[in-house]
């Protein structure tokens, strides 16, 4: 199990855009829920999107998805990857407006690894 020492200040580093693999992880998932031509334009508004802070316990409650433990390899691995001090790439989020929800395109391990090092932790975003 991976630890993290809260009893120092510590924060947790980003990059300052998406890693460029994450918009085809996005596309991938998307392509799922909607027609290919429609994931394509949403993960190419993604791309045009500007970052954006959302605290991690309200990117949670309006996806509506279930927390992931650190006992999830994923998870296993960003939390070490915080605990090292390297930079996690930011979420990728759609709106779904007809289920008044926010889809995690891309960047779900890393929302359950932020969350449960703190809840509170604010995460840079791409929303569309």
């Amino acid at each position: 199990m991976v630890r993290v020492s809260m009893s120092k200040p510590f924060a947790i580093q980003w990059l300052a855009e998406p890693d460029e693999h994450d918009y085809p992880a996005a596309g991938s998932y998307l392509n799922l829920l909607y027609p290919p031509k429609t994931a394509r334009a949403l993960v190419q508004k993604l791309k045009r999107a500007a970052l954006t802070d959302f605290k991690s316990k309200d990117i949670f409650r309006a996806s509506a998805l279930p927390l992931l433990g650190r006992d999830n390899s994923h998870v296993r691995k960003d939390l070490k990857c915080i605990a090292a001090g390297q930079k996690l790439s930011p979420l990728l989020l759609v709106r779904d407006e007809a289920q008044r929800k926010v889809l995690i395109a891309d960047g779900y391990h890393r929302l359950c690894a932020v969350y449960s090092f703190d809840e509170d932790a604010v995460i840079p975003c791409k929303i569309v």
